[in-house]
């Protein structure tokens, strides 16, 4: 599956679980943070999608999202302990 639609879906869960998805420039890989009650996953737009997709799976592995449903080849792609 192209690296776009994947990351397509993965702004779609993100707005499921009410996080925020921030893109922006600079010298940081990104990741998961909860600022008071907001929970945000910031990315870098200057680095390649499929390098935001890891990003993403990767936050998402600290996640419990156990309790919802999240199609199948996106819950592969989000295994936990792969940091």
């Amino acid at each position: 599956m192209k690296p776009t639609l994947i990351y397509q879906e993965f702004e779609a869960l993100a707005e499921q679980l009410g996080i925020r998805l921030i893109l922006d420039k600079g010298n940081f890989e990104g990741g998961f943070c909860k600022i008071e009650n907001e929970k945000i996953i910031v990315l870098n737009k200057n680095k390649p999608i499929e390098q935001r997709v890891k990003q993403l799976s990767i936050a998402f592995s600290t996640l419990d999202t156990s309790q919802i449903f999240i199609k199948p080849f996106l819950r592969q792609i989000i295994t936990p302990n792969h940091h």
